[in-house]
């Protein structure tokens, strides 16, 4: 019940949806446009579902660790 009321809270909501908004910016600082666009309706609907932002940024943050793992590991 407590993480439900917490997750449903506006101040939770809000910072999901301004942290699903800088990854926004950094697929758009870094190309990647398609991505970009999903996550914009990804903040959408974080606004009423907190979870869904959540484990957005969660997977942006994953697919960025892996694409800067691989491209370290490519010969220059």
């Amino acid at each position: 019940m407590v993480l439900k009321r917490f997750l449903g809270s506006k101040a939770t909501r809000s910072f999901t949806v301004v942290s699903v908004l800088a990854e926004i910016k950094r697929a758009l600082d870094r190309g990647h446009n398609a991505r970009a666009i999903l996550l914009l309706g990804v903040a959408v609907l974080a606004w009423k579902w907190a979870v869904i932002g959540l484990v957005a940024h969660g997977l942006a943050s994953l697919i960025r660790r892996e694409e800067s793992e691989h491209s370290s590991s490519q010969p220059a």
